[in-house]
């Protein structure tokens, strides 16, 4: 049970992250480009990258972190820093066909996906 409480505070403090983050750069650069959402997708790929990395190698740290930061406070910021983690971690792993194949197929069926939905609710 503690394990999904650590996982929802880290989600609200990272959905929270989102918007504030998000609206502050958009606020202050403007919105023709996501800049805000730019910088989220950074920003979440450098603390997925550090905070999975650092857990990682201290396995004396209470796995409790894991479901606060990874899981709950990235998870709800940004899944692009989760693509980015796995994508790096099937290169690393020395699958380039897949890591390939799973890059470029999530970028692809994620905009054809979307594009579904929206024509879906068109209709609607």
């Amino acid at each position: 049970m503690q394990k999904y409480l650590l996982i929802a505070v880290g989600g609200a403090a990272g959905s929270i992250a989102r918007f504030w983050v998000g609206s502050t750069i958009s606020g202050r650069i403007g919105a023709r480009f996501p800049y805000g959402t730019f910088v989220i997708n950074i920003t979440a790929c450098i603390v997925i990258g550090f905070a999975l990395t650092f857990l990682g190698k201290r396995a004396d740290l209470s796995a409790s972190w894991r479901y606060l930061i990874p899981v709950g406070f990235i998870g709800a910021y940004s899944t692009f820093s989760t693509y980015e983690w796995e994508t790096l971690s099937t290169l690393r792993s020395g699958a380039f066909f897949l890591a390939a194949l799973y890059a470029l197929g999530s970028l692809l069926l994620g905009l054809v996906a979307v594009w579904g939905g929206a024509v879906l609710a068109d209709i609607l």
